[in-house]
């Protein structure tokens, strides 16, 4: 019987908590409704129309021009799998000039060497060039697969081009593989001695 009594307390005390909420809203809306809004003036509002119209053509326009800069970039760039697909054959026909060259007199040679040309005019016409491969190694254009000691060449030099790396237009297709200068003994030396020096 005392569990019913609870029960029922319980139950009035949420509804009487649920008439609060509702009259809390209802007075809410009605002082929302009592204040009513200050008409605008007809300057005033042709003033605010005329501020989302600007806004809108600002919008449009540089919707355009978003458009316009990304199809211009699709458009330099929609042939690059193509021509990446292609560079392993360009390689083994440059390998198979380096082969020919042992005679150059050949009429192979000569065919072969006019067909390079025209393989290297249509790379360049496209927007294809070769990745510089002097100096010193930069892991942005350049990938080592090799290290080796050579006398008089600085650590990171680059010594043999394995595979020759391409850009297209200012994106790169395909980093050169290269063969680097390993640090000479004698800067290995030099740099247990600071490390000495510095204990």
């Amino acid at each position: 019987m005392q569990d019913h009594d609870q029960e029922t307390e319980v139950v009035e005390e949420d509804a009487a908590a649920t008439e609060e909420i509702v009259e809390e809203n209802e007075n809410e809306e009605a002082s929302e409704q009592e204040a009513p809004e200050v008409p605008l003036t007809p300057e005033a509002e042709a003033m605010k129309w005329k501020e989302a119209a600007i806004r809108s053509a600002a919008d449009l326009d540089n919707y355009r021009k978003r458009m316009a800069r990304e199809r211009s970039e699709d458009l330099r760039f929609a042939r690059s799998g193509l021509i990446e697909e292609l560079l392993p054959i360009f390689d083994n026909f440059s390998m198979g000039l380096q082969m020919a060259e042992q005679e150059q007199d050949s009429m192979i040679y000569k065919g072969m060497a006019m067909v390079k040309g025209q393989l290297d005019d249509f790379l360049s016409a496209q927007g294809v060039k070769e990745v510089a491969a002097e100096g010193v190694f930069d892991p942005n254009y350049h990938e080592a697969v090799a290290e080796e000691e050579k006398e008089g060449a600085d650590a990171g030099e680059i010594l043999f081009v394995k595979r020759k790396g391409y850009i297209l237009h200012d994106r790169l297709l395909r980093a050169a593989a290269v063969i680097v200068a390993k640090g000479g003994e004698q800067s290995a030396e030099e740099g247990a001695e600071n490390e000495g020096g510095a204990e």
